[in-house]
C-alpha cells in the first residue's frame, strides 16, 4: 500500500530548510566538558544532517538557508557542495551573524549533552523574500524543522516555504526537531509548531515532543493514537512518534500502526540517531517500500552513526545501510 505518492519527474528528490551550524564533538570521550580539552569539527543541525543523509543514499537533494560571511560559513557551504547538495539557495548573511555552535559531551554512551551557542545566529535570519518558489516546485518533498520555527524572520520564511510547497503539490516532512533554549515559552512553541504541523504530509518526533505540541490539547493519557489522528484530520499520511530504547511506532490515515526491528551498535554516543534515522525511513518511502522496511532502514542507519564520532560525516551509503543489517542478521553485530 503507498501512504504517500510523491510526485514524479522533478529535479530535486529532496530539499530541507532551516539550521545550518557547527557541531564540535569531544574528542576526550568518556568524561565530562569541563575535563575536555580538543573537539573536532562537523557541519551539522537536523535539516543538515538529513540532507547529507539523503545525498549519502544517492538522492538528488537541495537546502535553503543561511549561512555567516566568515570561514564558519564558507567551510558549511563547501562540505554541502562536496557532498553533492545544491546550495544555490543558501544564502550568505550581510548583517555580521556568526554561525551556530553546538559542543557536545560524552560523558558515556548513554550519558550525552550538547553545549549550544545559538546568539545572533545567521540562519535564524533567512527572509521570506530569499526562498525560492521554483526549487521547491521541482522537489519531490520539503523538510522542515522545528528550530527554524523559532525566531523571525526565519519563521516567516519556512511558513512561505510551506506556502510554496502546498501550491505545488510537493510532500512536506516535518521533523519537530525541539530545541527548548531556542524558545520563550512551551505556549508560543505550541502555537507554531501547530501552524506549522497542519500543512505537512509526514510528521516525526519523539513523545516528548509531541507532548510539548499538545500544550493546549487534551490528552492526559499522552496517547499515541490520540495524537496522531489529531494531524490526520488535517494532512498527514503519516505520524512517526519515537520512544527512545522501546523503538518508534508510525501511525498512518488508514488507523494502522507498524512497528520496526531495531538494530544493536556499538555506542559511541546518542545525538545524531534521529537525523539518520529520518533520512533512512524517508529514503525508504520514496523508494515504495512498506512502511516496517522503511522503519527498519531507518534504524540501521541510525545504528551506524551512534557507532560513529560524528554524524554529518558518518551518514552512510546505501551499500553501508545494507552491509550493516546483512551483518546483525548473521549475528555479527550483537552489542546494543
Amino acid at each position: 500500500m503507498t501512504y504517500v505518492s510523491f510526485p514524479v519527474s522533478r529535479k530535486k528528490d529532496f530539499t530541507a530548510i532551516g539550521r545550518l551550524c557547527i557541531d564540535l564533538n569531544a574528542n576526550e570521550i568518556n568524561r565530562p566538558m569541563e575535563e575536555t580539552m580538543t573537539f573536532t569539527k562537523y557541519v551539522g543541525g537536523s535539516p543538515a544532517n538529513i540532507t547529507i543523509g539523503m545525498s549519502r543514499l544517492g538522492m538528488e537533494t537541495a537546502f535553503i538557508g543561511k549561512i555567516a560571511g566568515d570561514q564558519m560559513g564558507r567551510f558549511i557551504q563547501s562540505y554541502l557542495e562536496k557532498n553533492g547538495i545544491d546550495t544555490s539557495n543558501v544564502v550568505t548573511d550581510d548583517t555580521g551573524a556568526v554561525t551556530g555552535l553546538a559542543f557536545t559531551e560524552i560523558k558515556s554512551p548513554t550519558d550525552c549533552s550538547i553545549l549550544m551557542y545559538r546568539d545572533n545566529v545567521a540562519d535564524l535570519l533567512l527572509q521570506a523574500q530569499e526562498v525560492q518558489e521554483q526549487l521547491i516546485a521541482d522537489s519531490k518533498v520539503l523538510l522542515i524543522s522545528g528550530t527554524a520555527l523559532a525566531q523571525s524572520p526565519s519563521r516567516e520564511a519556512v511558513l512561505q516555504a510551506l506556502t510554496y510547497a502546498k501550491k505545488h503539490g510537493t510532500v512536506i516532512v516535518f521533523d519537530l526537531d525541539y530545541r527548548p533554549y531556542t524558545w520563550t515559552s512551551d505556549e508560543e512553541t505550541a502555537v507554531y509548531y501547530n501552524l506549522a504541523a497542519e500543512k505537512c504530509n509526514i510528521i516525526l518526533g519523539t513523545r516528548e515532543e509531541f507532548d510539548m505540541m499538545e500544550t493546549f490539547d487534551h490528552n492526559p493519557d499522552h496517547s499515541d493514537q490520540v495524537t496522531a489522528q489529531k494531524w490526520f484530520d488535517f494532512s498527514a499520511n503519516i505520524v512517526v512518534i519515537k520512544h527512545g530504547k522501546e523503538g518508534s511506532i508510525a501511525y498512518t490515515r488508514e488507523g494502522l500502526s507498524h512497528r520496526a526491528d531495531s538494530y544493536p551498535a556499538k555506542v559511541v554516543k546518542t545525538f545524531g540517531a534521529g537525523d539518520s534515522y529520518a533520512a533512512g525511513f524517508l529514503y525508504g518511502l520514496m523508494q515504495g517500500w512498506t512502511i516496517e522496511r522503511s522503519m527498519a532502514y531507518g534504524s540501521g542507519a541510525a545504528s551506524i552513526v551512534i557507532s560513529s564520532h560524528s554524524c554529518s560525516d558518518a551518514m552512510p551509503t546505501v551499500e553501508q545501510v545494507n552491509d550493516y543489517i546483512e551483518r546483525c542478521n548473521r549475528g555479527e553485530i550483537t552489542v546494543s
